[in-house]
């Protein structure tokens, strides 16, 4: 094994890239991309989303993430509405038609975490988890 191969940043990207381009391509008939499915997952968690929070739950920076939302509004999968305690912010609302394609997607990204993690049991899928959030974290406080 190389020093390629035990570098721990090529490690993640290359997991994370080929699960990313296969899933990309499984959802692309659909008229989705991963960045849209990170925005509709993350409003089934939780609708009503403000877009810094938005940003920093998907990961995609403020403005990529506003034109990634202005093109899901004009394929009528979420809606822009000011808040109504502050007429400044703006949050994001899922529609029926984002909904629909939100639960057509739900299968797919649970089968490709499936076949990510096959072999691993379920004490270790946690523990994978769990590291990947911290290395995150690790990151995040690096970065302030």
């Amino acid at each position: 094994m190389g020093p390629l191969e035990s570098y721990l940043p090529y490690l993640l990207n290359r997991a994370g890239t080929r699960i990313a381009v296969s899933f990309s391509e499984r959802v692309r008939p659909l008229g989705a991309t991963l960045q849209m499915w990170r925005v509709l997952a993350a409003l089934r968690e939780r609708d009503g989303r403000r877009m810094g929070d938005l940003s920093t739950t998907t990961s995609i920076e403020v403005s990529t993430l506003t034109r990634l939302v202005d093109s899901m509004e004009v394929k009528r999968l979420v809606v822009r509405r000011r808040a109504p305690e502050d007429a400044r912010a703006v949050t994001l609302y899922v529609t029926p038609a984002g909904r629909r394609l939100t639960e057509r997607i739900v299968p797919i990204a649970e089968h490709y975490e499936d076949a990510a993690l096959a072999g691993f049991t379920a004490i270790e899928a946690e523990r994978l988890k769990l590291a990947l959030r911290r290395l995150y974290a690790n990151m995040e406080a690096l970065e302030r």
